[in-house]
């Protein structure tokens, strides 16, 4: 049976509206209110900006043989097993008879590249590093390796653009990082957690503010596309539902 992309370019112009829509509301409110955060944090702490690349990746999950599953978004059902820590909090769990089939991170940046971009790497890598470890000590039983995905969504602005100079004073940074701006770094993280297996795949989506209206949005490499990821999962949501009936 083939796959199904559920129509998922559509989905994503729609997921991009609904994430700049959700934070300039979440601005508005907070100004009408007399508390308003400062920074870009006030259209951050509404949650709900990227409700729409959730809402997709459930219709892939649904439209590839586990529409009986149990997909979990429920911030209460979201925990798994860590082994540096004891829990970690996900995005999106999808278990089925009793397996993990999916757990999968959604993230976004939206101005404050700098500090923001090192944060967001530790914490990808650290994520990634716990939940395999964990996995090999069967914290979550004996079963095949599940589908672990990290998907980011990063504003397209002059500075996350323009050229970042690395500055190490006692050994060179690495070439492929030299003068990259923050939207190819993170380009090039997404690639790395792939080659280095810790996530299955690694999507990197950017969308100008302006797109509040349209939902265009732009990708960097085609390693770290929309299409790859939801490929990627599809794929692996078919092959599971095949194997556990």
């Amino acid at each position: 049976m083939a796959i199904n992309l559920v129509d998922y370019e559509q989905k994503a112009h729609e997921a991009i509206k609904a994430f700049w829509g959700n934070r300039e509301a979440a601005r508005q409110k907070q100004i009408k209110s007399g508390k308003a955060d400062q920074g870009e944090r006030a259209g951050v702490t509404a949650g709900k900006n990227m409700d729409g690349f959730l809402a997709l990746l459930l219709d892939i999950v649904r439209s590839n043989g586990l529409a009986h599953a149990e997909i979990h978004q429920n911030r209460a059902m979201l925990t798994l097993p860590g082994y540096f820590r004891p829990s970690k909090l996900w995005d999106i769990l999808v278990i089925y008879k009793g397996e993990l089939i999916a757990a999968i991170e959604l993230k976004s940046q939206v101005g404050s590249f700098g500090n923001n971009f090192n944060n967001r790497t530790e914490e990808a890598i650290g994520t990634a590093h716990d939940f395999w470890t964990a996995y090999r000590e069967e914290a979550f039983g004996k079963q095949p390796r599940p589908f672990v995905g990290w998907l980011m969504m990063v504003e397209d602005a002059p500075k996350s653009r323009c050229a970042v100079m690395g500055a190490s004073p006692h050994f060179p940074v690495l070439k492929e990082f030299k003068g990259a701006s923050y939207l190819m770094r993170y380009d090039l993280l997404c690639q790395k957690l792939v080659k280095e297996q810790l996530y299955t795949t690694a999507a990197l989506i950017t969308s100008l503010r302006s797109a509040a209206e349209t939902g265009e949005y732009s990708e960097m490499s085609a390693m770290t596309g929309l299409r790859t990821f939801v490929t990627a999962l599809a794929g692996h949501v078919a092959a599971e539902a095949a194997r556990l009936g």
